[in-house]
């Protein structure tokens, strides 16, 4: 097996193994000025509570510029 360890292929590699992923759980990725991401953070959470949809942020940083990226998940029950 000729796996490459450069770091370029590495990323290639978990990205298409992310893009792949038939895990069950509905994603979406967003970058949004802050008070933006709060809002369509609220907005998932409203119209896919978390009792039913188990929605959660799953991953979200700061950038640079101040922006937030953020993936919002959620299971696709009831859809």
């Amino acid at each position: 097996m000729n796996v490459s360890r450069v770091p370029r292929d590495i990323a290639r590699r978990l990205s298409e193994k992310g893009r792949n992923r038939s895990d069950g759980w509905r994603r979406e990725t967003y970058t949004l000025p802050r008070s933006d991401a709060r809002a369509k953070a609220r907005e998932w959470f409203d119209q896919y509570p978390k009792a039913a949809y188990m929605t959660e942020i799953e991953f979200w940083r700061e950038l640079e510029d101040g922006r937030i990226e953020f993936v919002m998940r959620r299971l696709p029950s009831a859809d």
